[in-house]
Order: C-alpha cells, then structure tokens, then sequence
C-alpha cells in the first residue's frame, strides 16, 4: 500500500486505483482502462525510484542489523566501517576533479568510483582492525571504521573548498546526502535484486547469529566458527553497501534504527529479524523518499535529511541508554 501511494503522488496526483489499474495492466491482468498518461507516469517515471527507495531500505536495514549482531554494538550500522566515506572519496573525486576511468563519463563514472572506494575503505579498515591472530575484535574495528570515515570527511572538505566550484559542492552536497531520483529501470533491477540476495543470504546465518547473542566464546561452544562468520558477513554487508551508495548516495540512520524499532515487535531471534528489517527498511525509506520530494512545492530535498530527522534522535536516545547501563 505504501508503494501504490508513493507511486501516485507527484506534480501530477494519479489516484490509488488508477495505479494499481496500471500495475495490474504490465502484469497482464487485463487492460483496466488504463491511459497512456497513467503508464507513463506511474511505471515508467515513477516505479524505478519508488523500488529503488524500497531495495536501498530493505537492504540497509539487514545490513545494520547483522553488523550490531557480529560487532554486539547497538550502534552499529553500514556506515559504521567507513564504507559511506570511501564511497564519497571515489565520488566526489569524479564530480570535482572530473575524472574519469576506462572510457567512462557521467554518473557511470560516479557509481564505479563511489564502489571502489568504498572498497578501499573497506580494506584500509579491515586492515587497521585485524588482530595478529588474524580475528577482528568487534571495538577495534568500530574505531577503525570511525578513523577511516573522518579521514575520508576531511579529504572531501578539503577538495571542495580548494576548487571553490560552487556547482560541484552543490552536486557533491546532494550526493552525499543521498537521493533516488536518477535511479533508472536497470538500476532498480540491480538494486532489488541485490536487496533479495542480502536478505536471503543473511536469513541463512540466521541461527549463526542467533548464537552471538550469548557472546563469543558461547558462540564457539556452539560449533560457531566465529572468526570466519564474522569476516565473511562484513565483507558481505561492505560489498552490499558499496553497491546501493554507487545508486543512491549515502543515505544514513536506516541500518541503525529499522533494527531496533523490529526487535521491539519480533525479539532478538534473526529468522524474523531480518526479514521483518528487510520490510520496515523498506517502508521506511519509501515514505521518506516520497517526503523528500513533496514536502516542499517545486523543490526536492536530499532523502539523507529526512532520514537524519528521524535517526538522529533515535542515535542520542541509544547514546543515553548506553551511558546509563555502563
């Protein structure tokens, strides 16, 4: 219902039934009056971003929600192991600087470079957090996570005030904040399936999880290889992130409170968890999207600072509950 209204609201309103006359119609359900005004808006123009807000939410929100299972931090979230500033390094480099790789031009090139560098944070993280021994303590990689961010913060700073192109901060402030709004037909493909693989994947480490929950030597005890689970998942969950940031930019807060709002209604057992994450990501970010971009006549915000007013908040509350248990 969430995406039948969202997909009928723009600077032309379609109603509810005449959208779902039009979804029923590319379906083959019959041809239900449906107009070429209405296909054209509702499945051409407006059903890749709505799906694309509805993959980036589900996907973001599985992913915060296996991160704060395998690092046992309630803050953690996808942006937590500095994928979100690789991401914007690689971006920002191609906006500003105008650089370009293999033949590549225009948001191609942005996509690719926000993937890489999301990639190369990755590593750099990786690196600085694993232990001789070869594991990755769940604080030092929190702190690693954090360094990497600031250092990618402050470079992005940097390059856009050295150029003083006031259009390139402008494009590099929109991206950065995120956006669905040039998301296309083969982009929402991408993302949706990527959303579905997420979900299914992590649903399969279910039980895994669930055994993190009683700590890590517990977890060992259980025939828990703890080590190879929990690299094996943050790659996983970096390589997902990197994939929705090279489409939407980076969209912050909905891996670090779709989870917490789910447990509240599912408890902590992950069979539920995730998939319950995966759907109230999704709903989420649909209806932010669709603030976003009717909130204000004829101006369209960043989806990022709906989110930010939603999750910043919700970040304290989780700050105050920690000071008061420690």
């Amino acid at each position: 219902m969430s995406m039948a209204v969202a997909l009928g609201v723009g600077a032309v309103h379609v109603p509810v039934d005449d959208v779902l006359a039009v979804v029923g119609r590319r379906f083959r359900l019959g041809d239900l009056g449906v107009t070429a005004v209405d296909d054209r808006l509702v499945w051409q123009m407006r059903m890749p971003r709505v799906l694309a807000a509805a993959a980036v939410g589900a996907a973001l929100a599985v992913c915060g929600a296996v991160l704060q299972s395998i690092t046992r931090n309630d803050l953690a979230d996808p942006y937590l192991l500095g994928i979100s500033g690789g991401a914007t390094v690689g971006a920002v480099s191609v906006i500003v600087l105008g650089i370009s790789f293999a033949g590549v031009v225009g948001s191609a090139a942005v996509g690719g470079a926000a993937f890489i560098g999301a990639l190369v944070a990755l590593l750099l993280v990786l690196g600085l957090a694993r232990g001789r021994s070869g594991a990755l303590p769940p604080a030092r990689t929190v702190l690693a996570g954090v360094a990497i961010g600031q250092i990618c913060a402050a470079y992005t700073s940097f390059l856009v005030i050295v150029t003083g192109d006031r259009d390139a901060a402008r494009r590099v402030l929109d991206w950065t904040l995120g956006s669905v709004a040039g998301v296309r037909w083969d982009g929402a493909v991408f993302l949706v399936v990527l959303a579905v693989l997420a979900t299914l994947l992590a649903g399969s480490r279910s039980h895994q999880l669930d055994a993190f929950a009683f700590g890590e030597v517990s977890a060992k005890a259980l025939g828990v290889d703890v080590t190879r689970l929990r690299w094996t998942l943050l790659v996983g969950t970096a390589l997902v992130t990197a994939g929705l940031v090279a489409f939407a930019g980076a969209i912050g807060f909905v891996g670090l409170v779709v989870p917490h709002m789910v447990r509240i209604l599912t408890g902590p057992g992950h069979a539920f968890l995730l998939p319950m994450s995966a759907f109230g990501g999704a709903i989420l970010l649909v209806w932010a999207d669709l603030i976003a971009r009717s909130a204000f006549d004829g101006r369209e915000i960043p989806i990022g600072v709906v989110t930010g007013v939603i999750g910043a908040p919700f970040f304290a509350f989780l700050l105050r509950r920690h000071r008061e248990s420690s």
